[in-house]
């Protein structure tokens, strides 16, 4: 089978055309777009299609959003996708929308060892359902259920429950939000704009302000999440060093929520640019701090693995796989 598989998130459109055989899946002519930079979907496909000369008759799109009736309001960009419309004006046999992240999901089972960095090792004679939780321009999070003989992926919304503060510092950091949001959600602290939400509470915790040469890369309008993690890379800010660090003890600890919710024995996949472009960050400690501290839990948080996914094309893979299976 060959189909046209796109991965649609808030920030950048991925898109490629797909081979499958069984389980198989190859991959080609994959290129992105900036999502905010197009009207639609629609006029997306239309350039890459026009780009590449591609023909098919099936397509499958991951969204970040949720999806019912083949129709998904997406969260971080005002589209509304339909895939009974999208056939009719690509003129394609057939069109499926799913979840992001169970795309993610659903491509982890193909995933090689290459295309994974192992964060804590876990129990390898364990087996069982599996989870991804992927923090970018928002928190996705998709299980994986173990059947006895393999995993089926399924969506959740998971990203968007309540945040829980579990220290003075977090429940300032609860207050804080609360004030600018109403209510709080853990993709507004685990997530690319999370960075900043929390660069923001600290510098108003301590009353101080951001150094100047960050001051003014900021106000050029760039991926400030970023610069806040560059500088805390390169040690060139304490405040930003004390943000990467705050959120990535929240990220292990919303990750092993996550874990705890889905029984992970089978494992734990970290997906979303922040942990690719931040690995040894994660490395250092303060993740899986915030993953193993679950009281009564912490033995059972130990025998479940950890991996980064690496494999950027990991959304496109798992959409072809979950066509050829159907």
């Amino acid at each position: 089978m060959r189909l046209l598989v796109g991965d649609i998130g808030g920030t950048k459109t991925a898109l490629g055309l797909a081979e499958t055989d069984g389980g198989s899946v190859w991959l080609g002519e994959t290129r992105r777009y900036p999502s905010a930079s197009f009207g639609s979907l629609n006029q997306i496909v239309q350039r890459y299609l026009l780009e590449t000369g591609a023909k098919c008759r099936f397509a499958v799109f991951a969204v970040a959003g949720p999806v019912h009736d083949r129709r998904c309001e997406t969260t971080n960009l005002p589209w509304m996708l339909d895939a009974e419309a999208l056939e009719q004006s690509l003129g394609l046999t057939c069109v499926e929308l799913l979840n992001d992240l169970e795309a993610v999901a659903w491509g982890v089972p193909i995933l090689g060892s290459d295309d994974l960095a192992e964060l804590h090792p876990g129990d390898p004679c364990s087996q069982g359902n599996a989870c991804v939780v992927a923090a970018g321009t928002g928190l996705g999070q998709a299980g994986l259920f173990w059947d006895g003989l393999r995993h089926h992926a399924f969506a959740t919304e998971g990203g968007h429950s309540d945040f829980a503060p579990a220290d003075d510092l977090e429940f300032a950091l609860l207050s804080y939000l609360k004030s600018r949001f109403g209510r709080v959600s853990w993709e507004r602290v685990v997530s690319g704009p999370g960075i900043v939400n929390l660069f923001d509470f600290l510098r108003f915790h301590h009353g101080v302000q951001a150094p100047d040469w960050l001051q003014a890369a900021i106000d050029t309008g760039g991926d400030t999440a970023a610069t806040i993690a560059q500088a805390a890379a390169e040690d060139r800010c304490p405040l930003c060093r004390e943000t990467l660090n705050l959120f990535m003890r929240l990220y292990g600890r919303e990750a092993g929520n996550a874990a705890l919710k889905h029984m992970a024995l089978g494992g734990v996949y970290l997906g979303g640019g922040i942990a690719l472009k931040n690995l040894d960050c994660l490395r250092r400690g303060g993740f899986l701090e915030g993953f193993f501290d679950k009281g009564r839990m912490g033995s059972l948080m130990r025998r479940m693995p950890v991996r980064v996914i690496l494999q950027p094309n990991t959304p496109l893979l798992g959409a072809a796989r979950f066509m050829a299976l159907q």
